[in-house]
């Protein structure tokens, strides 16, 4: 508790590391873990360990390839406490996956980002189009409806919006 009464601009920048580092976070530990609940609960505990190490963490460094590391970790103390379970992973295969799995989800934030910065690029009409299609609820068919256009037109608009966007990213990515 004595954290949270000291926030300092450290901490703050802390914090919005790793809120922003937990959909990756959970992708991975998600990877080693098949059971979504375990995955939440080690993310949970990967995310109190994190809080209290925070200031061993170096700013400009890593932030998720520090946190993944620290994810494994639990994964690991988890899989011991399992170790009489004969349907676990043995260390050699987890540690194969963690590598892999580790790689993936700094590919997959870079092209978060990137998609980030793609969509910025877009069209209002074209952001719009895509927030009607991807909310609860956004049908092509509801899309059409409103605009008093096709189906056939909406879709190959968001297609090629699709389209955009993938080059986009691929181009971003690359060029990184």
């Amino acid at each position: 508790m004595a954290k949270l009464r000291t926030m300092n601009k450290n901490s703050q920048e802390f914090i919005r590391l790793l809120t922003q580092a937990q959909p990756s976070l959970y992708a991975y530990i998600l990877s080693l873990v098949p059971d979504r609940v375990q995955a939440e609960d080690l993310l949970q505990e990967t995310n109190v360990t994190l809080w209290d190490k925070a200031d061993q963490f170096k700013s400009g460094t890593n932030f998720l390839a520090w946190s993944c590391k620290t994810a494994y970790f639990k994964v690991l103390s988890h899989r011991r406490a399992l170790a009489r379970d004969h349907h676990i992973f043995n260390d050699e295969l987890l540690d194969y996956l963690a590598e892999r799995q580790s790689n993936r989800v700094d590919l997959l934030e870079r092209r978060r980002e990137a998609l980030q910065e793609c969509l910025k690029k877009l069209s209002v009409y074209q952001q719009n189009l895509l927030k009607a299609r991807y909310k609860a609820g956004g049908s092509i068919k509801l899309i059409a409806a409103q605009k008093r256009q096709s189906t056939g037109v909406i879709s190959q608009t968001l297609y090629r919006i699709r389209c955009a966007l993938i080059k986009c990213i691929e181009a971003r990515v690359v060029a990184e």
